[in-house]
Parts: C-alpha cells; sequence; structure tokens
C-alpha cells in the first residue's frame, strides 16, 4: 500500500503545512507549476517526488522533469500532466494520450480548480486535479489531495485546504 500526496501550481511558493500533511506519504507527486528549484528540492528531499514540469516552469525544471509521466504504482496506472483540461473537455493531444495509455488515476493542474470525479469515458478512469498549494493565481483556497492506492485500488481521498490565497498574497 502506498499513501500519496498531489499538489499542483505552487508557482514558487511553498507552504510549510504541506509537510505536515504529507508526513504520512510514501510519495509526492507535483503536476507542474512548481515555480522554481528550490521547491522542487525541499519536497525532493522531504519525500520521494514525482513531477511534470508546467507552463510556467523555466529550462532549470524542465532539464529535471518531464512534460508528462506515466508510470505504475499499486497496480494503477497513472499518467500526470500538467495542462491537461477536465472530463469533456481534454485538449486533443491528452485525449489521444488517454486513449493510447488507459490509464486508471489520471493528474493534471493548471486550471488551479480542484476536481475529483471518475471519467467514465475513458474507461473507469478517476481524474485528479488537487488545485492550488500556492499564492498565485485566482483561487481562494489552496488545497492538496491525499490519497491510498493499494492492490489496485484507490481509496481515502481527501482534500486537504491549506488555507485561503488572498491572506498570503496580500502579505
Amino acid at each position: 500500500m502506498k499513501h500519496i500526496g498531489i499538489l499542483s501550481d505552487t508557482h514558487s511558493y511553498l507552504d510549510n503545512k504541506v509537510f505536515r500533511h504529507f508526513d504520512a506519504c510514501d510519495e509526492v507527486w507535483h503536476a507542474g507549476d512548481i515555480g522554481n528549484v528550490e521547491v522542487a528540492d525541499k519536497l525532493a528531499a522531504f519525500k520521494p517526488l514525482r513531477a511534470v514540469y508546467g507552463n510556467i516552469d523555466g529550462a532549470d525544471l524542465r532539464i529535471s522533469y518531464p512534460e508528462e509521466q506515466f508510470f505504475e504504482c499499486e497496480g494503477q496506472r497513472v499518467y500526470m500532466i500538467h495542462i491537461g483540461g477536465s472530463p469533456g473537455k481534454y485538449p486533443a493531444a491528452v485525449k489521444s494520450r488517454l486513449l493510447e495509455l488507459q490509464p486508471t488515476l489520471y493528474v493534471c493542474g493548471h486550471s488551479h480548480i480542484l476536481r475529483i470525479v471518475s471519467d467514465k469515458g475513458y474507461g473507469n478512469m478517476l481524474h485528479v486535479n488537487p488545485g492550488a498549494a500556492g499564492v498565485h493565481g485566482f483561487h481562494q483556497v489552496r488545497t492538496l489531495v491525499r490519497l491510498k492506492i493499494d492492490e489496485g485500488r484507490i481509496f481515502d481521498v481527501q482534500v486537504i485546504e491549506l488555507g485561503k490565497r488572498s491572506l498570503l498574497s496580500n502579505k
């Protein structure tokens, strides 16, 4: 069994609460717009990190992290990309990859909109967008997702609120 912590759109800001909420996690997955190498390095020093780069990430992050990742975790086929759309509104290239790879767990970011939904249009794929953990953007509340995967089963999916974005962005 693996405990997974998922975040996205930190935009160079890493709240120390992430470490407390992900302390029991075996891995951390970052769905892009990391912002800077320091954020990635802190996460990688804390737990094994799987990450993809996002549209705001510079060459330094793009050297270390790919645009997309496809891997297996405890019987789940996981596809992760930053700009991934949402059920019924996937970009053409993402639709193609979803059909090709047939993931059971799809993780994306970019929209800053928390969304966890089963997408029956691609088998029984679980779509997870953890929202945004950083302070830049239009989202009102900073969020993370934590879940467990065991023998092909995803369970104990939790949404964690870190607090309002506006309180920090106005400082």
